[in-house]
């Protein structure tokens, strides 16, 4: 008799662990701009004090929750990328922080896709920005 939850396929446990980097690659993303925009507008700035002086700004913005949670310029082109075979009807999998669920395309228009998952009930589905999340095609993931 089959288990009735059964674990992840590989390749979602694969992504489970890049989300992980590919959030810390934002964060090098942002402190390499900020150390690019201090040097620009404060001019000639030591290597070492520009380098602690981004770092100090990046941490000042991290404390500021809706920033962090829309600055992901590495994280939004993968989950971009990755969505775009996505279509109505395909079962997929909705990879979050630590976790995964799988949940169903009901609809897709631009950068938005519409999933039901299974804890929201048959009538409600749930729309999210494609460079937000990480939603893999279930096939590819068996």
């Amino acid at each position: 008799m089959r288990s009735p939850i059964a674990p992840e396929p590989a390749v979602v446990r694969t992504w489970l662990r890049r989300a992980r980097y590919l959030r810390w690659l934002d964060a090098l993303v942002a402190w390499l701009v900020a150390w690019v925009l201090l040097a620009l507008a404060l001019g000639r700035l030591p290597t070492v004090a520009g380098a602690l002086a981004a770092g100090g700004v990046i941490a000042l913005a991290a404390a500021i929750a809706p920033l962090r949670w829309r600055w992901r310029p590495v994280t939004g082109t993968v989950g971009f990328l990755v969505s775009r075979a996505l279509r109505p009807g395909d079962r997929a999998w909705y990879v979050r922080a630590g976790r995964a669920d799988l949940v169903l395309v009901t609809a897709r228009r631009g950068l938005r896709l519409s999933i039901a998952a299974p804890e929201l009930g048959a009538a409600e589905a749930v729309s999210v920005r494609r460079t937000r999340v990480l939603v893999v095609l279930a096939d590819t993931a068996a």
